[in-house]
């Protein structure tokens, strides 16, 4: 058989081109909008500790809780550790538990507040705290700013100042991080491809991994909740070490009751939290309950709906572009906190958004220079600070934290900065003892997560993980590769023979 030096240079050619190929599974991770997640230096922790009250580990100045919409605290919530972006109405109106509510510095948590005269909480719209409450934005430490671009009413401890433009750092954050949470769980109108499995075995929901993903993907349309919404248990299985996790709960409403979580980061649940995304893209009624300390951080990416957490603790990052209750007498305990941890994981690059599905138009998932997470330094007009009053402190709870009275002055007018003692603390609870409903069918490794990731060392950069190809998601190369190289061998070996030949 004649082997023409055409057909030589055209197999050789091929296996250059099959090892020239972009792998089938790449693709591009990115972090949150914003630059969301991370903690934003200048102090923080090598490593976040679990939640307590001891000295301050570090300063970490990124946004903990961005709302939407408008956010009610009431019940017996006590505190929201980190800054707090409200683009709405914040209200305070408590019906149980301590007269005050702690925004920036939490006397219970991961003691790694905003950096002292940093934004603690910046209002978009009407700040209304009720009759006998306060809004206290000093806590032990030196104060933050409460900034607001609409009115005040009632009693805030810390600096508060009029600035109209109070949300123009924030500008398309809110659109963004629909877009995203639309992207994360949704591709081309389908789901986003899983990587593991869901199953409710009634006393907990099991989510079992493929062991090998960078990214592990889980989608699950139903509640995570026992017989009748009862508490449940949380389990992940066959994570590998240093894998992000994007858990997404479609449709809706939906409801997470769980017991899983502690303080103490005993529960393999803990050692995901830095890597862990809760997503609810869809639901217009999202509630958040049960005895746990919550873990990982939570995106509600639709901007009609409303989110409930009446969780003791909720450990992570808690953003929504709708609203916020904070709080419920009838829920457990009386320690209702959001704790600042941050977010370090690698998610799905969005290129373009879903079609929207309650509000028209989105836009694309992208890390801009339109949002900033660090401190609003300047405003737009004049921006007013306003003496603020003090009331006596009312608390029934066990742990105070008690800083020396200050005094700011911002030119060109003199704004009194008033400390008072504030106590708060933070619930616990155990797992229940007893079970209902379905069993499992086989032996349930509850400590399989210790092979998972520990919270990523900080400081870090604030683009949030950064981008870049993600690592192998669990395709085998080595077949590919080694075709190309055979061909290309092949081929650089027959013209070498065909070319003696014709020599002699």
């Amino acid at each position: 058989m004649r082997v023409t030096h055409a057909a030589l240079a055209a197999l050789a050619a091929c296996g250059l081109v099959l090892l020239a190929l972009p792998a089938p599974w790449s693709a591009h991770a990115d972090p949150l909008p914003g630059g969301l997640g991370p903690c934003v230096p200048g102090s923080c922790p090598a490593i976040f500790p679990p939640v307590g009250n001891g000295s301050f580990a570090g300063r970490d100045n990124g946004v903990n809780v961005f709302v939407g919409g408008t956010m009610r605290v009431t019940g017996s919530a006590a505190e929201a550790e980190g800054r707090v972006v409200v683009g709405g109405d914040f209200t305070l109106r408590k019906t149980s538990g301590s007269s005050i509510y702690n925004v920036g510095v939490a006397g219970v948590g991961s003691r790694v507040p905003p950096p002292d005269g940093a934004d603690f909480l910046t209002v978009g719209g009407d700040l209304t705290v009720a009759d006998t409450q306060r809004l206290d934005a000093v806590g032990d430490s030196g104060g933050g700013v409460v900034r607001h671009a609409g009115s005040v009413t009632g009693t805030v401890l810390g600096t508060v100042v009029h600035d109209p433009a109070a949300m123009k750092p924030y500008a398309g954050l809110r659109e963004d991080l629909t877009a995203a949470s639309r992207c994360y769980a949704r591709v081309d109108g389908a789901p986003r491809p899983a990587t593991g499995t869901v199953v409710n075995q009634g006393y907990q929901t099991l989510f079992t991994g493929d062991g090998k993903s960078a990214l592990q993907v889980f989608n699950l349309t139903a509640d995570i909740a026992g017989p009748g919404g009862s508490t449940q248990g949380i389990t992940f299985d066959g994570i590998p070490a240093g894998a992000t996790v994007l858990v997404n709960l479609t449709g809706g409403p939906r409801t997470i009751n769980t017991y899983s979580g502690t303080l103490d980061d005993n529960d393999p649940l803990n050692k995901l939290r830095s890597r862990l995304l809760w997503n609810i893209p869809d639901a217009t009624t999202l509630t958040l309950t049960g005895s746990g300390q919550f873990q990982g951080s939570v995106l509600a990416g639709n901007p009609e709906g409303t989110t409930t957490m009446t969780l003791p603790g909720s450990n992570g990052r808690f953003f929504t572009t709708g609203n916020l209750v904070h709080g419920s007498s009838a829920g457990p305990g009386s320690g209702q906190e959001f704790h600042a941890y941050p977010f370090t994981g690698d998610l799905p690059s969005c290129t373009k958004p879903e079609p929207p599905t309650t509000t028209p138009g989105t836009s694309t998932t992208t890390t801009t220079s339109t949002t900033s997470t660090s401190p609003t330094t300047s405003t737009t007009g004049p921006a007013t600070t306003e003496p603020t009053t003090t009331t006596a402190p009312t608390t029934t709870e066990p742990t105070t934290s008690t800083s020396e009275p200050t005094t700011t002055s911002t030119a060109p007018t003199t704004d009194t900065t008033t400390t008072a003692t504030s106590t708060t603390a933070t619930s616990t609870s155990t797992a229940p003892t007893s079970t209902t409903g379905d069993t499992t069918t086989s032996p349930v490794d509850t400590t399989s997560s210790s092979s998972t990731p520990q919270p990523v060392p900080v400081p870090v950069p604030d683009t949030g993980g950064g981008s870049g190809r993600l690592p192998d998601t669990g395709i085998d190369v080595g077949p590919l590769l080694g075709l190309g190289a055979l061909l290309v061998t092949g081929g650089a070996a027959l013209v070498l023979v065909t070319v003696r030949r014709r020599t002699r």
